[in-house]
């Protein structure tokens, strides 16, 4: 009876956290508490990215092979690995939606979208920039490179889609399904060199074994780049989803004001 009694508080206490989680998809309690996080994360965002980049691009060697071209890293690894982890949490947040129906998740994926369309620009432009010394061309049909591109294509795609449909649930839903469809081109982008051995495009900078990622002169302001670049993708989304709640409640208000007007 002792443990029935005890499995059954352990559920409900990891119910009532739950709940206590899903508080905060309310917009009240979402904007009381981003507007608390978020001059913290700014302050985490400037000491990680600016001394990441100062690090690797004035304090780091030339490469052997690659000369100074190869401090294009700082920018093209983090906002690639951005670009693709956006689209995911795009995907975990319109799941959300399309099952709870919270709307601070929908308004959440709508606001990450531009943020991602830029980081995965950031990571095809850096990349035909690393290309041409390195490859001798600007752009090759690479799998990695190709899925990146179509990936690119469905942020413009999922923007387009909130901007054409006027009834925001409805923008919401097919918004959320284009964004379950378009995570095969995410993944692909992350994972395309593993399922492919063909292809120009390297495997990944940052590796658990040793011998595949860069050497710790270059890996380490990488990974503060990197974590830089996290925050700031948390810094632009918590702005702009608190921007996108503000124009819900405009839009709500100036509805209510034409309904009285009528």
């Amino acid at each position: 009876m002792s443990q029935m009694k005890t499995n059954g508080t352990q559920t409900r206490s990891f119910g009532q956290r739950m709940n206590a989680l899903w508080e905060y998809a309310n917009p009240v309690k979402f904007m009381a508490l981003s507007g608390k996080v978020l001059p913290w994360v700014i302050a985490l965002c400037a000491l990680t990215l600016i001394p990441g980049l100062i690090w690797g691009f004035f304090f780091t060697p030339e490469a052997a092979n690659f000369g100074n071209s190869v401090k294009i890293i700082y920018v093209h690894v983090p906002s690639a690995t951005m670009a693709i982890n956006i689209w995911v949490m795009m995907l975990i947040t319109s799941l959300i939606w399309l099952i709870r129906r919270h709307h601070v998740s929908a308004l959440a994926a709508k606001a990450a979208a531009l943020i991602g369309m830029t980081m995965t620009l950031i990571a095809l432009i850096t990349g035909a920039v690393w290309g041409q010394p390195m490859w001798g061309t600007y752009w090759a049909w690479d799998p990695r490179l190709t899925s990146f591109l179509i990936l690119f294509l469905f942020y413009l795609g999922y923007m387009a889609l909130w901007a054409a449909i006027e009834n925001p649930d409805t923008a919401a839903d097919l918004t959320s399904v284009l964004c379950v469809v378009g995570s095969v081109f995410a993944l692909l982008s992350r994972y395309a060199v593993n399922f492919w051995n063909q292809g120009l495009h390297q495997g990944a900078s940052l590796s658990m074994d040793k011998e595949e990622h860069v050497s710790n002169v270059y890996w380490q302001p990488l990974v503060l780049a990197i974590i830089g670049f996290g925050l700031l993708f948390v810094t632009l989304l918590l702005i702009r989803t608190r921007t996108e709640v503000r124009r819900r409640r405009l839009h709500a208000l100036m509805a209510r004001e034409r309904m009285m007007d009528a």
